[in-house]
């Protein structure tokens, strides 16, 4: 089998490491690829969103199965362009893509499915905007309705915070043409966990749910980011749950895209708050794996990912999926200035002697003229660790990470930190707080 991944960061290199434990001798390409893809297939020099290219690609290659990773290429018709000369693709259609490149979009198919969601208003103009958040309790929460990477989300305690953040988006224009418009909803209360689900747009099999950890700093505070760990699985998503959020959430949602002419055919993710009650209200829907999350889940799978992408690439259902009963958890090593101003250029080092059951997935890192590896994102490099245990994969993570060497460096040292709390040994609550930095660097937080 020849397969292609397109993408370049930490889920792309997690997705390419899944794929080929499942099949040593498949032709395995991955565009563009980063330095820890490079073991595992052949890196293709081609930038995510030139979808021209990258269709050429798929073609002078033989591919048989394409795995696009990003939501950009997704929303800019890859898989659209692919199907139309007869691929087999995992992701959708650019018309059903907008189920998260517009959250104006997924708002709207919620409401006509029923969808449990938090209530909230769609904007353009910035003074109706400033006008309806003047009228309405705090806490609320103000998002970019295009797609900002993962940061367009922001928390706002209060309604002078919620203001100043919809000036930043309508008026100042903070996040381009993804802010242009802006949806201001009310803040929900409970626990978050992130779902994933291979559908070919009827049917669904989910992998291991996981909770992903977007602030900064330890303890859930600080700015918010694109993801500084995730941990799997979640003791909140019980067979009673998943069975839920399938006919609460994915089956209606999939439903109301097929009567709009837009089937969603991939994987289907679900940022779901659960309450006291443990209902599932959607956050968010992506169109792709998530990342970080991806690093914690696919570790997990035992077998079958491949026959489930290939299924729902051929618009069958998608095949059962094996887990091994065990946890992982993965941590972010982020660059020092990370999410707004990430510095870049520092060398890195990795021992060679990590123990069994650690995998460093490769997100922001590049191999400089002289064979160097560098820092060049803000997410640098993912920590995942698996064991019987949970509290025995988180601290394997946590080592790791610390273990592992680059000026500037940021993780935090938390991870799962909720779920911690749930284990009889250790009492809820008692996480440490504040921010993981090399020695080297201490700074002030």
């Amino acid at each position: 089998m020849r397969i292609l991944v397109v993408g370049s960061g930490g889920r792309e290199h997690a997705i390419c490491w899944a794929l080929r434990r499942e099949n040593p001798d498949a032709d395995l390409h991955c565009a563009p690829g980063n330095p820890g893809t490079e073991s595992l297939a052949h890196n293709v020099n081609i930038p995510v969103d030139d979808v021209d290219r990258i269709a050429d690609a798929a073609d002078m290659l033989g591919i048989d199965l394409t795995i696009i990773g990003p939501e950009v290429p997704l929303a800019r018709g890859l898989a659209d362009r692919l199907r139309a000369e007869g691929r087999s693709v995992v992701g959708p259609s650019a018309a059903a893509a907008q189920i998260e490149a517009s959250k104006a979009f997924a708002k709207d198919v919620m409401a006509a499915a029923g969808v449990p969601t938090a209530a909230s208003r769609t904007f353009t103009d910035l003074r109706a905007a400033l006008a309806w958040v003047e009228r309405h309790d705090e806490p609320l929460v103000v998002k970019a309705s295009g797609l900002a990477a993962g940061k367009g989300a922001v928390v706002c305690a209060t309604r002078q915070e919620a203001a100043d953040t919809v000036r930043a988006m309508l008026g100042e224009g903070k996040f381009g043409e993804a802010g242009r418009v802006v949806v201001v909803e009310a803040f929900l209360e409970g626990e978050e966990v992130s779902l994933f689900g291979l559908t070919n747009g009827d049917e669904v099999e989910f992998l291991p749910a996981a909770q992903d950890h977007k602030r900064l700093l330890e303890g859930d505070r600080g700015p918010n980011t694109g993801g500084m760990g995730a941990y799997s699985p979640v003791a909140l998503a019980t067979p009673e749950f998943l069975t839920r959020a399938r006919r609460e959430v994915y089956l209606p949602v999939l439903a109301e895209l097929r009567r709009r002419g837009a089937p969603f055919s991939g994987v289907l993710y679900a940022g779901l708050m659960v309450d006291r009650s443990g209902t599932p209200w959607v956050v968010e829907f992506n169109c792709r794996l998530g990342d970080p999350e991806t690093q914690a889940v696919l570790p997990l799978v035992n077998d079958g990912f491949t026959d489930a992408c290939w299924r729902i690439a051929h618009g069958e259902a998608p095949s059962p999926i094996r887990i091994q009963p065990a946890a992982a958890v993965t941590t972010v090593l982020a660059a020092r200035g990370y999410p707004e101003h990430p510095e870049r250029g520092a060398p890195i080092t990795i021992p060679g002697d990590l123990p069994d059951g650690v995998t460093v997935f490769h997100a922001g890192t590049a191999r400089d003229e002289g064979g160097t590896l560098r820092v060049t994102g803000g997410r640098v490099l993912n920590v995942t660790a698996v064991a019987p245990a949970f509290a025995e994969a988180q601290r394997l993570s946590r080592e790791a990470a610390e273990r592992i060497g680059f000026e500037g460096k940021v993780f935090r040292g938390d991870i799962g930190w909720r779920e911690a709390g749930r284990l009889p040994a250790q009492p809820a609550g008692s996480s440490p707080t504040g921010l993981c930095v090399s020695f080297e660097t201490r700074r002030p937080t």
